[in-house]
């Protein structure tokens, strides 16, 4: 059974072995896949973000354990969602969010029989007290109904949507900005196609308007020129060739954009 691992923990500290050795005390068989443990810590929009991007290139039946918790300790409720093909275990905060809008056919459950917990004293790492244990147990053949009753009503925070205008116009949001500087808007091809039969656009973000598409980073001619393509998560992007498109134009998360259909070329 694969166990993927999603966190904000970084790997200078104890916390990712921990959560491993956690899981593996239960479920020795288990096969563990870090996904990513450098979201920028606290970040939730950006777990979810990461989580949504890379959940469904596992095989049916993966076990998913998402840990950005800024709440531990609090009264936020810990979590299983049982969806058609896949396991997601973690803090109810708004990390899944973008799993239930890809995943309709879902049962989330509270996690509150504590028979399932490692016994600890600690109140501030339930990512190996809490879900690697219920990870592990669900790796084992429990059934999700086991750890507690069914919610309906799971936290989903405000999300950034794509709005269309009269004129064709979409206005977007950047919701990511990869390692490599890559500004990761809202936008899928199907809000693109929702919003009109043009197929060629420029996108407007601060004082900059790019009207340069390419399909692949080194297809955007001369380095330090942006560009928009669309990304491997399926979103639209701003890119440059061999540069940070988000240090060369100024951008950061939450910043706001315009893509117009392109005006003909004379």
């Amino acid at each position: 059974m694969f166990i993927t691992l999603l966190s904000d923990f970084g790997m200078a500290d104890y916390f990712v072995g921990a959560v491993k050795g956690a899981v593996l005390s239960i479920a020795p068989a288990a096969v563990l896949v870090d996904l990513t443990h450098e979201i920028p810590a606290h970040d939730i929009a950006t777990g979810a973000f990461a989580l949504s991007a890379a959940y469904a290139e596992f095989p049916a039946g993966t076990i998913h354990l998402a840990v950005v918790d800024p709440g531990v300790g609090s009264s936020r409720r810990a979590i299983a969602i049982q969806t058609r093909d896949y396991f997601f275990v973690g803090p109810d905060n708004g990390l899944f969010s973008l799993i239930y809008d890809r995943e309709l056919d879902r049962r989330i459950f509270q996690l509150t029989e504590v028979k399932y917990f490692r016994r600890s004293e600690s109140t501030t790492f339930d990512g190996r007290d809490v879900f690697a244990p219920v990870a592990a147990h669900l790796a084992n053949g429990v059934s999700i109904t086991e750890f507690g009753p069914e919610v309906h009503d799971p936290v989903r925070p405000p999300w950034p949507i794509p709005q269309a205008g009269s004129d064709g116009s979409i206005s977007g949001t950047i919701i990511h900005i990869d390692h490599f500087g890559n500004c990761v808007t809202n936008i899928t091809k199907e809000q693109l196609n929702r919003s009109g039969p043009a197929d060629k656009y420029d996108l407007q973000i601060g004082p900059h308007r790019i009207d340069r598409q390419f399909n692949s980073y080194e297809g955007g001619g001369s380095s330090g020129e942006p560009l928009i393509l669309w990304g491997s998560a399926g979103y639209l992007e701003i890119s440059m060739r061999k540069a940070s498109a988000a240090l060369s134009l100024g951008i950061k998360t939450g910043d706001h954009l315009r893509l117009f259909p392109a005006k003909p070329k004379k």
